[in-house]
């Protein structure tokens, strides 16, 4: 692996290396199940792996190998494959598109989707728990950033406001967990594979705040001004839905504005790091700056 080159060759490295970790954690597993190990392997293919990155960013500041950092990065890529697959269904968000091709229930069937979702989350805690830094812990991290406390909990924040209107606050405080609070693991693992004392912790915890704040405002954008195209996605679904986001709140300039603001909370974060910090810095401007 090469530390100091461009964002984009350093980026590719390691989304080249969480995918051959995927594809080793998803060869068949029982007679029998290739149909389901099937739609895993579907439903993790394609997509950014900003979360993976986000992992290998924060470990490599914290002092660990790539190899110290392998499992965080496909056990928060399967966590995060999982939420869409189920994300996607007709009793969630309803969508048949997802990173440009029919969504996984539409591939494979809702009951096939649904099975696959939960093994994903399963699996990626499988993966975790071989991390050979403190793994009890890492999965303790993983399960409260992915259920009531974390994604699970915004999830449900997020149905239930449908139709509905948010102030700010509250709309920040759900994309904290639904959003950012798998963002903030992917960082904190990362840091963790690095064993990362409190005062780097904390100034990353800050970081990935941002971060993650920053990726939702991004989205909400998005989802107005891209195309099926360039998102890989349906356009305008949040809209037709009805759901509360930053650009139904703010208005879609002050919702640019907000993710400047954001990314530049996410800098004075790493200001403490200097250049170790060049990568996870790399990563706040291409989420604020990325056209899908």
């Amino acid at each position: 692996m090469k530390p100091d080159v461009e964002f984009a060759v350093w980026a590719s490295e390691r989304q080249q290396r969480v995918a051959q970790r995927l594809a080793i954690a998803l060869a068949p597993q029982a007679p029998g199940a290739e149909p389901l190990v099937d739609a895993m392997r579907y439903a993790t293919e394609g997509g950014k792996r900003v979360r993976a990155l986000l992992a290998y960013a924060a470990g490599e500041l914290s002092g660990a190998t790539v190899d110290d950092i392998d499992e965080a990065a496909a056990a928060v890529e399967l966590i995060h494959a999982y939420s869409l697959v189920h994300d996607d269904l007709p009793c969630m968000d309803d969508d048949a598109m997802r990173r440009g091709r029919p969504s996984c229930h539409v591939a494979f069937g809702e009951a096939t989707a649904l099975l696959a979702g939960d093994a994903l989350q399963a699996l990626a805690f499988a993966v975790l728990a071989g991390t050979r830094h403190d793994a009890a812990r890492a999965c303790a991290m993983l399960a409260e950033a992915s259920g009531v406390a974390g994604m699970a909990g915004g999830q449900a924040i997020d149905l239930a406001a449908t139709g509905g209107t948010l102030p700010i606050d509250a709309l920040e405080a759900m994309h904290r967990l639904k959003t950012g609070a798998l963002i903030r693991a992917a960082v904190g693992l990362g840091a963790l594979a690095g064993d990362a004392g409190d005062d780097v912790r904390r100034p990353l915890d800050r970081y990935a705040d941002a971060v993650g704040l920053a990726f939702q405002v991004v989205d909400d954008v998005l989802d107005v001004e891209g195309s099926p195209a360039a998102l890989g996605k349906t356009p305008g679904k949040d809209a037709a839905q009805g759901k509360p986001t930053y650009v139904t709140v703010m208005g879609i300039d002050a919702a640019r504005r907000h993710a400047g603001m954001l990314r530049g909370h996410a800098h004075q974060a790493l200001a403490p790091f200097g250049a170790r910090a060049r990568r996870l810095a790399e990563i706040a401007d291409w989420i604020t700056q990325r056209g899908h």
